[in-house]
């Protein structure tokens, strides 16, 4: 698991906030006496279940010494679930068996501190208090500590019935514990049987493996307690706009605002919310300006990832509100993404889950489209396929196929474009049916439609952009494709428009890059080819194996009649992506209307010194 870590020291051990999960088997050595191969048998299935169900739910097996389990799991959530899960389906297996014979299992469950060596063993606190818990279940029952409670309380189809504060062996401090189970009214887990799959458009709840965040109200330092509308409009807002990204799981309103008016140790926050990032922030006014501070932290370390004053002038309140509220957002979502790539990448590949990989699936694709890299392209492809083998309905992993195979169509890098192309919408239409409010997912099948094989499909294409763009007006991926279809379809100023604003939105954004290519594109294509030209070369200055910029740069030299330095840019870009050049000089770019397409051609061969 990644949890949040602290960075490992020499030996490799890091210290992390993990859900504990222990178990074990009431009247083990009684069923061992009387009968000890059909008590290991019983042992062999039921360890099984445990394996597939912390599996599923994105945990990690630790260990199964005789008759105990041990998993962690970065979320209380995955770790509830999972044991609800294991005596569900325990259960069904109890029902067809003796009573004598029957193996139940006690599970305890603790959100802790966890000590992890190189090994991938742990120990500490946060082990013992789970163990002890186990302890105080009932066989076939689920005990949770008060931390794990907080942290899925209204999240999962269970109850939980109080049992105080418990003093438990080797534990300074009394524990408090609650019994889990199924939720009252709902089928027994033995009726039950297994879960259903969502049906389409219904959202996991939680989604899993997403980072969790959640915004605490912002605090009035202007000594005017009539700010305090302000104030709360900004710390609500961020909730709401965060929400917008369907990579986030944002903690709801009622459970942030709990914590107004306090000074709260962010750790401790992060424990009793069940989230691995908190937002926190300021307000103070003199006269007619004031001073919004935000800041980013890491909830199990308290380390601040990222901090952001803004000083504006204090008018057109609501506009103000707005203005501050898109600055902060945009700010936060790379910084959580960059950070949580990071911790994947310190993970071993082969603990690696459906989130996990998709992660790492798009950091590859990111890369793949700004080195102009085949190989990772197709290494992302893998990674996404291989992240959906996990979870069929993980959108994230879905978004990212279907961006893979526009790419391998765009690039002209696929031997069979209307194969990908189809395989790249399927999963598009898929993830917009497993979550309709998703702006990614209909980016993704708006992005496909603007590069289908044979055909100009460019208007619906706009109609699923726009819709994403109305569903997240903040994601500047979004924008970016939205501007660059835009001026495809012959709307170079609105494309221009769009895209001017995703640079304008935060000028930290790692996809900075991919939208000044889109630009330099619209204004290509808008034929304001010196605006082209010098956007280009700003690309070429951080990526200079984007192949893309250089047919931009020749045709854009060409349009200028600067043969020598078109002839060069084509040249690069033949060297890079020989097979995209030659689909421009024979006509068939494959995007663009078709006079766009015509005069494109006839530039690239004008650069080639091939004439019309």
């Amino acid at each position: 698991m990644s949890g949040a870590a602290d960075p490992s020291d020499d030996t490799g051990t890091r210290q992390w906030l993990a859900a504990i999960l222990a178990a074990d088997a009431e009247g083990y050595s009684r069923l061992m006496s009387a009968d000890d191969r059909a008590t290991i048998s019983a042992l062999d299935a039921a360890r099984a279940v445990f394996r597939a169900q912390i599996e599923s739910n994105h945990g990690r097996v630790i260990d199964m010494a005789g008759d105990s389990v041990l998993a962690v799991f970065e979320a209380a959530t995955g770790a509830v679930s999972a044991a609800l899960a294991v005596q569900r389906d325990l259960q069904a297996v109890a029902a067809t068996a003796p009573e004598d014979r029957c193996m139940r299992f006690r599970i305890g469950v603790h959100l802790g501190d966890v000590i992890e060596k190189a090994d991938g063993t742990v120990y500490g606190d946060g082990v013992n208090i789970a163990a002890r818990l186990q302890g105080l279940a009932e066989p076939g029952g689920i005990s949770v500590s008060g931390s794990v409670h907080l942290a899925v309380l209204g999240k999962l189809a269970a109850d939980f019935e109080d049992q105080g504060e418990q003093v438990v062996k080797n534990i300074a401090l009394p524990v408090h514990v609650y019994r889990a189970r199924a939720h009252d009214g709902a089928p027994t887990p033995a009726e039950a049987g297994p879960t259903p799959a969502p049906g389409a458009g219904d959202v996991d709840q939680p989604p899993s493996g997403k980072p969790t965040i959640a915004v605490l109200p912002f605090t009035n330092m202007s000594g005017d307690p009539g700010q305090e509308c302000f104030t709360d409009g900004i710390t609500e807002d961020i909730i709401t706009e965060l929400s917008r990204f369907h990579s986030l799981s944002v903690m709801a309103r009622n459970s942030s605002f709990a914590y107004k008016g306090q000074s709260p140790d962010l750790r401790l926050v992060g424990q009793e919310l069940g989230v691995r990032y908190v937002v926190e922030g300021s307000f103070r006014r003199a006269d007619d300006q004031i001073r919004v501070t935000a800041q980013l932290i890491d909830a199990s370390t308290g380390m601040h990832l990222w901090v952001e004053k803004y000083d504006r002038a204090f008018e057109a309140i609501f506009a103000l509100q707005a203005e501050v509220t898109r600055s902060i957002v945009t700010a936060i979502v790379p910084q959580i993404a960059a950070v949580e790539l990071e911790k994947v990448r310190r993970r071993r590949p082969e603990d690696l889950g459906a989130y996990e990989k998709a992660v790492h699936a798009r950091a590859s694709l990111w890369h793949a489209s700004m080195q102009s890299d085949s190989v990772l392209r197709d290494q992302a492809l893998q990674e996404a396929r291989d992240a959906l083998a996990i979870d069929a309905r993980n959108t994230l992993a879905l978004c990212v196929l279907a961006q893979a195979q526009r790419q391998r169509v765009y690039f002209h890098t696929t031997p069979d474009p209307e194969a990908d192309w189809n395989e790249g919408m399927a999963a598009a239409v898929k993830a917009i049916e497993i979550d309709p409010s998703d702006s990614q997912s209909h980016a993704c099948k708006g992005a496909l439609l603007g590069v289908a094989p044979n055909e100009d499909r460019l208007d619906e294409a706009l109609v699923f952009l726009h819709t994403a763009h109305e569903l997240n007006p903040h994601d500047t991926a979004v924008l970016s494709v939205l501007g660059w279809t835009e001026a495809m379809a012959g709307n170079a100023q609105a494309g221009i428009d769009l895209l001017r604003h995703a640079l304008g939105v935060n000028p930290h954004d790692p996809q900075h890059h991919v939208i000044q290519v889109n630009l330099a594109w619209a204004h290509m294509v808008g034929d304001n080819h010196e605006e082209a030209i010098d956007c280009a070369l700003g690309v070429i200055r951080k990526f200079p194996d984007s192949p893309v910029v250089y047919l931009v740069l020749a045709a854009s030299h060409a349009a200028r009649g600067q043969n020598d330095l078109a002839n060069a840019a084509l040249e690069k870009a033949r060297v890079l992506m020989p097979a995209l050049v030659q689909s421009g000089l024979d006509g068939k770019p494959g995007v663009g209307v078709t006079a766009q397409q015509l005069r494109y051609t006839s530039l690239l061969r004008a650069a080639a010194g091939l004439g019309c």
